[in-house]
């Protein structure tokens, strides 16, 4: 099996932004190195990583894959993916690049959402007007909302916090959005929402989500307006928390709405202190909150993952050898 992660498998050298690829880097070498360490619990799992960072943080017994010189990110997966069985792969969904991984790949060997779901969630306008249709509230709802202090403008398709800046009028923040749409950028403009940021972690098959764990997601806004991603707690909100069960039903409401998400996927939310769960986005991957779990959990997810998808079943523990 290959586990690929964008950056650390070469795509770190080619990401347009080099401040925001420095940025995302190591979460996305801790993301690789979780799902390997998982694998290799997995009986009779053989586990190949893409490594092309001068750190090698790899674990033990995972066989290195480098890209020859030259090669592109892609043309290096279509190579791969034609050697091993599954692919398992993380990558920003920024300018379509997980969907374009996920058709280079193909059905046969992904380990992943479909290539509908990845392409509605990659768009952030998009994929909240699609919920806000099938019942999910996001903030859309808050457009007209006379208590909205602050906006807050990002990339229509970014990862992580990246390039997102929080404005304390809608005047400064719609001159944000022209500025940046001048400058050939597609961005989004929403009301910020209040409340304790949080995600969901999903095991997603058919059209069904078991929520793994409610996390809390650790966001600063610095005296600029820039938000910076700082980490998450995983499993953060006991299961006797009286918002696990409506962000329960949350979840299998997003599922419902989005049919293609399979696997791993989380979902990034915003508890209002009234209005309770109110959906930002949605992740059709292997997010930071990944790290971690398993242990957390008591539970081999990569084992569980595979058992789904080569079975077609809810998964059966019993394939892993431990807890990773």
């Amino acid at each position: 099996m290959l586990v690929y992660e964008y950056l650390s498998g070469g795509g770190w050298s080619d990401y347009g932004d080099e401040a925001a690829a420095d940025e995302l880097l190591p979460l996305g070498l801790s993301m690789r190195d979780a799902m390997v360490a998982d694998l290799m619990h997995v009986h009779d799992c053989s586990v190949s990583a893409a490594t092309c960072v001068p750190v090698n943080t790899l674990p033990a017994r995972a066989a290195p894959l480098r890209p020859l010189a030259g090669e592109s990110a892609f043309a290096f997966v279509a190579r791969q993916s034609a050697l091993h069985d599954l692919v398992w792969l993380v990558a920003p969904e920024t300018d379509g690049l997980l969907a374009r991984f996920q058709r280079t790949v193909g059905d046969a060997r992904w380990l992943g959402c479909s290539a509908e779901a990845i392409t509605l969630a990659a768009g952030k306008q998009g994929t909240l007007a699609h919920l806000a249709a099938h019942g999910v509230p996001t903030p859309l709802a808050f457009e007209h909302a006379p208590d909205i202090a602050r906006w807050v403008v990002k990339p229509d398709d970014g990862a992580g916090g990246v390039a997102t800046q929080v404005h304390t009028s809608r005047a400064a923040a719609l001159a944000d959005q022209a500025g940046r749409a001048q400058a050939g950028a597609a961005v989004t403009l929403e009301p910020w929402i209040e409340g304790e940021a949080l995600s969901l972690s999903l095991l997603c098959s058919g059209q069904n989500a078991e929520m793994l764990s409610v996390n809390r997601q650790r966001i600063a806004i610095d005296a600029h307006g820039r938000l910076c991603f700082e980490g998450v707690t995983v499993d953060a909100l006991g299961r006797d928390d009286p918002r696990t069960r409506p962000l329960a039903e949350l979840a299998r409401q997003v599922a419902r709405a989005i049919p293609g998400l399979q696997g791993f996927a989380g979902i990034d939310l915003v508890w209002h202190p009234q209005r309770g769960p109110v959906v930002i986005e949605v992740n059709p991957r292997v997010t930071c909150a990944y790290v971690g779990l398993s242990a957390a959990l008591g539970r081999n997810l990569a084992a569980e993952l595979l058992a789904s998808r080569l079975h077609g079943h809810h998964p059966d523990r019993e394939l892993a050898r431990g807890h990773a």
